[in-house]
């Protein structure tokens, strides 16, 4: 992990959806919150459904004990970005749930995200991290972001145990993108219409290896405007 550190990111859609905005994103796509992880309170998430977010805390149990399988010969057409600064999971997993959704969503040319995924398309994941830690407008965003949480926003020095991941569909397959990985992780086959579903049963598994822990929350990045 580089010495750069940033202030970590609060889970909140109202300070993510702002961010995103503030990169490009229409606000036709926002973040919204998952409240309950049964069918009932899934249906009530608004589709369509491009990724999901995830904090969980960074346990020994969540370090040793990995999930799913680290695919090495992940495909091309997936973004994946490592992360070398500290505290930016928050970004790192945002850019992961734009960058694998290019199709999907339309970005302001004139807004810095474009120019930032036209900069790193063909680059390697490690090649993106070091655009990231160069690269002042998104270190920008990021900081003006981590100050409009509900509360106040921890000291860039501390290095904070919740951990952000976006799970995104790629090809048909549930991708978990976690920029302290050496690849994306597979979690099996999903589709654009079971992409909530599919991650819900990955993170009851998340929260199975760790049972004592109960700070897990669930974010989707959702079509809320027709």
């Amino acid at each position: 992990m580089a010495s750069q550190r940033w202030i970590p990111l609060e889970s909140n859609p109202k300070v993510l959806n702002k961010y995103i905005q503030n990169l490009g994103v229409s606000n036709d796509w926002q973040f919204v919150d998952v409240y309950g992880l049964d069918d009932e309170m899934l249906m009530m998430v608004p589709g369509p459904q491009a990724a999901v977010m995830l904090l969980y805390p960074l346990t020994e149990n969540a370090k040793t004990k990995e999930i799913g399988t680290v695919d090495s010969s992940y495909p091309s057409s997936a973004y994946y970005l490592k992360q070398t600064i500290g505290n930016a999971c928050g970004t790192v997993a945002l850019v992961h749930a734009l960058a694998n959704n290019e199709d999907k969503i339309t970005f302001d040319e004139t807004k810095h995200f474009r120019k930032f995924l036209n900069e790193t398309k063909n680059a390697t994941p490690e090649e993106r991290a070091k655009f990231l830690e160069n690269d002042q407008e998104m270190g920008s965003a990021h900081e003006e972001s981590a100050q409009e949480g509900d509360t106040e926003a921890p000291s860039r020095d501390v290095s904070v145990n919740p951990h952000f991941v976006t799970f995104v569909n790629v090809d048909g397959n549930l991708y978990e993108m976690d920029g302290r990985k050496e690849a994306p992780v597979n979690h099996g086959k999903t589709s654009s219409d079971t992409l909530l579903q599919d991650t819900v049963k990955v993170v009851r598994e998340f929260m199975a290896r760790d049972p004592d822990e109960i700070n897990f929350t669930l974010m989707v990045l959702a079509k809320v405007n027709e």
